[in-house]
């Protein structure tokens, strides 16, 4: 198959977009598949229809994830036109030749629905969930709201806007971007002396912030795929919390998989996992987050995850791999999953 594995983009998951997408191309090239990585904002300024000539899938300009998220400025600069698309040069045009096209975007442009509803408007076959699903997910407090209407445990929470922000929290709390990823622009707040400049920090990403009460105690994440719920993992940062630096800097965080977790809380936490899952509609794979709260051994839903990072230090192809599924067949599942929704 001719393959688009979409990735880059303008969200402050740009970097780990890129290097999703440079390992996806290289396992879909390894098992005989023609993917070629595109990068959706920059886009492909040579003819079309010699995208898919590419000898070695255009992924030799992918560099490492730095320690902060990108420049947004500067890679607006470097596409060189004033044009306010996030379609880049010839992707919508090269998407539609494509057998398939994979989305190894993340953060909020990539994951919000407005990529899926654009593709399913033209009739393009993509991988994972669909519009509506995206959008629910991407957002926390849309999240939230769905879990709250269902029952599902989260941390208790208000919302806040940049226009009509006056308001006051116990502490600790964590304040974050209401549709933001990989933890960028989170604080934990411990006290009064810093909550002006994490709310500052939030609302530097965003014009909606999530303020919700902090939950001490082990962090863990369940990967979905199709109908199977793989095991936890357990995240343990050598310093902080899991924010960006932590996530995509190699040994800065201890991973568990299998998490060391008794059968009756490895159960409950995949149940949680499915619920959430399902309640958000999400498909073909997504992953959840949560945190097992030490005050009463209950576990709190974080997030949901609908485009879930594929970087060798990512956490879903770490819990594939623990049920025997290695990356280039996970990559070939998620396709074969995202198939059946056009059968």
């Amino acid at each position: 198959m001719n393959i688009v594995v979409l990735a880059g983009g303008i969200s402050t998951e740009r970097d780990v977009s890129l290097i999703t997408g440079k390992n996806v191309v290289k396992a879909l090239r390894g098992v005989g598949e023609n993917a070629v990585l595109l990068d959706i904002f920059l886009g492909y300024k040579e003819d079309a229809a010699t995208f898919f000539n590419s000898a070695d899938g255009n992924i030799n300009a992918v560099n490492a994830i730095g320690i902060v998220d990108p420049s947004i400025e500067d890679i607006k600069k470097a596409r060189g036109t004033d044009s306010d698309s996030l379609f880049g040069e010839n992707v919508l045009e090269i998407c539609k030749t494509a057998d398939f096209v994979f989305l190894a975007l993340h953060g909020e442009d990539g994951e919000n629905g407005k990529v899926q509803a654009t593709f399913d408007l033209l009739g393009i076959k993509y991988s994972g969930s669909g519009c509506l699903a995206s959008a629910m997910a991407m957002n926390k407090y849309i999240t939230k709201q769905m879990m709250d209407a269902n029952g599902l445990r989260n941390a208790k929470y208000i919302v806040a806007k940049k226009d009509s922000f006056d308001l006051k929290y116990e502490y600790p709390c964590v304040i974050k971007p209401a549709s933001g990823g990989s933890s960028v622009g989170i604080s934990i707040v411990k006290s009064a002396d810093d909550f002006n400049s994490a709310v500052a920090t939030a609302f530097k990403y965003e014009d909606e912030i999530i303020i919700e009460e902090y939950i001490e105690g082990r962090e863990f994440s369940v990967g979905v795929l199709g109908n199977t719920v793989l095991p936890p993992i357990e995240i343990i940062p050598k310093e902080g919390f899991y924010d960006y630096k932590n996530k995509y800097q190699e040994g800065m965080t201890i991973e568990i998989c299998p998490a060391e977790l008794s059968e009756e809380d490895t159960k409950k936490l995949q149940a949680a996992t499915k619920s959430v899952f399902d309640v958000l509609n999400l498909e073909v794979y997504g992953r959840i987050d949560f945190i097992l709260s030490k005050a009463n051994n209950e576990f709190y839903c974080l997030e949901a995850n609908s485009l879930p990072g594929l970087t060798s230090l990512s956490l879903l192809p770490q819990e594939a791999k623990a049920v025997g599924i290695d990356y280039p067949s996970l990559c070939k599942k998620i396709i074969e999953l995202s198939q059946k929704k056009y059968q």
